[in-house]
């Protein structure tokens, strides 16, 4: 059985950037479909229009294909309970809070993210790797 790993945001915004080695990078990991979040996909739609001059209608299309290609949880009242809990444990922001429980709930090892502690382990179960290191 292959390790999970869940995507945050900033891995899908580099897929769609001009770094060229981090778009590589970003791209490779999302050919194996990660498992990622609502708020992720909802994070991603509006970075890409605020701060990146995307179309509604582009962003919405790039969402599309995150729909398709990676497989999806929803952040319910379970996942914000976790959020909680995490950060009273951790002094993280709710938001990094919510993607981690999304990626502990969902049973992943790894969490790709470029905004957290690159080693950093949380409840015995899931690491946070920087691909970009």
């Amino acid at each position: 059985m292959t390790a999970k790993v869940f995507a945050d945001t900033n891995i899908f915004i580099y897929a769609e950037s001009e770094d060229s080695q981090k778009s590589a990078c970003a791209i490779a990991i999302i050919e194996n479909s990660p498992v990622i979040s609502t708020q992720v996909i909802n994070e991603s739609v509006s970075v890409l229009t605020r701060k990146h001059g995307f179309t509604l209608s582009e962003a919405h299309e790039i969402a599309e294909s995150l729909l398709d290609l990676c497989e999806v949880v929803a952040v319910d009242a379970n996942t914000i309970r976790k959020a909680i809990e995490l950060v009273k444990q951790h002094s993280l922001s709710h938001w990094d809070s919510l993607i981690i429980a999304s990626a502990l709930l969902a049973g992943c090892q790894t969490l790709f993210s470029e905004d957290m502690q690159h080693g950093q382990v949380f409840d015995k179960q899931l690491t946070v790797i920087n691909p970009f290191i």
